[in-house]
């Protein structure tokens, strides 16, 4: 099959399975994003607290503490004096994105990706190529910078650029510098660097990363074998890299289950693919699978 056209990228999948189905994680993920902006803003809006505080840290229901690991990793290492809450709130956190998986946080909570999603689908539509490359390993240097930074300053000194903060607090109590965060950061997107700042630069997203190392949910292209090389996954993952190794692994003791920690289960491949080669799974059925595709190999 002949491959599709940046802007083409999912049009087969929609004739094949029907709009919802070629959008359905893409709209969960949008009203996720959307519900957890809204119970922070329920509060400075009507009066009425569901949650107080921010994605840096809040206390639900006066109850649920919720803390960043990234952010008390920073006080920790600027000798702040951590506080009980703030240690059981980023506990919790931590727990939570061990299971489902770090760069979960990217996809499903960050406002940031509404943005940078934006900007990707704009510059596939005005077939904008090329731009500036950064190493991949560039957002964990810049993660080891904001550490030392803590450390030298004694202060959260990242806090005060850090665009994920900046924008979510803009939105919850407003903010003219947000909207310039917003702007630039689409505009880097979409004219210097394709997926540039969730994909090369973000030291949040490289944290995350390390979190979920482990994590159990994943993403499995468990039927990999009806695969088209129609290329609609690549076009919309917003980490291509890790979709090949597990795709095009067969025969090589890959499997089909995606392990690479820089993958934000975001479900797009999944919406994308014609196919239905995508699936969620779990990272013990990587052997699994495997096995039953060698076994489909030598078999008479």
């Amino acid at each position: 099959m002949t491959a599709s056209l940046p802007e083409d990228a999912g049009k087969a999948a929609i004739a094949e399975k029907g709009w919802w189905q070629a959008h359905q994680w893409l709209l969960l993920r949008r009203l996720t994003q959307l519900s957890i902006l809204i119970v922070f803003l329920v509060g400075p809006l009507f009066g009425y607290w569901i949650v107080k505080g921010n994605l840096t840290s809040s206390l639900t229901l006066e109850v649920l503490p919720l803390t960043d690991p990234y952010i008390l990793l920073q006080s920790f290492v600027a000798g702040h004096e951590i506080v009980s809450t703030a240690f059981i709130g980023a506990i919790i956190v931590t727990v939570f994105y061990l299971l489902v998986g770090g760069r979960v946080f990217c996809s499903w909570v960050c406002p940031i990706n509404i943005v940078t999603d934006a900007a990707d689908w704009l510059r596939r539509r005005l077939h904008i190529k090329g731009g500036a490359r950064f190493s991949a390993q560039t957002r964990y240097w810049i993660l080891l910078m904001t550490l030392l930074l803590a450390a030298i300053t004694t202060s959260i000194a990242w806090e005060l650029i850090n665009p994920v903060s900046i924008v979510h607090r803009g939105i919850i109590f407003g903010s003219g510098f947000a909207v310039m965060v917003v702007v630039s950061i689409f505009l880097f997107d979409l004219l210097i660097s394709r997926k540039g700042w969730c994909g090369h630069l973000c030291p949040v997203g490289a944290f995350y990363s390390i979190l979920g190392r482990y994590s159990l949910l994943r993403v499995s292209a468990s039927k990999r074998e009806q695969c088209d090389d129609c290329m609609d996954c690549f076009m919309v993952c917003p980490e291509e890299q890790v979709i090949k190794p597990a795709l095009k692994g067969k025969g090589k003791g890959i499997g089909p289950v995606i392990m690479d920690v820089n993958c934000t289960n975001c479900g797009r491949c999944i919406d994308v693919c014609a196919k239905n080669v995508f699936s969620y799974s779990n990272r013990f059925n990587n052997s699994t699978l495997l096995n039953v595709a060698n076994k489909k190999e030598v078999a008479p």
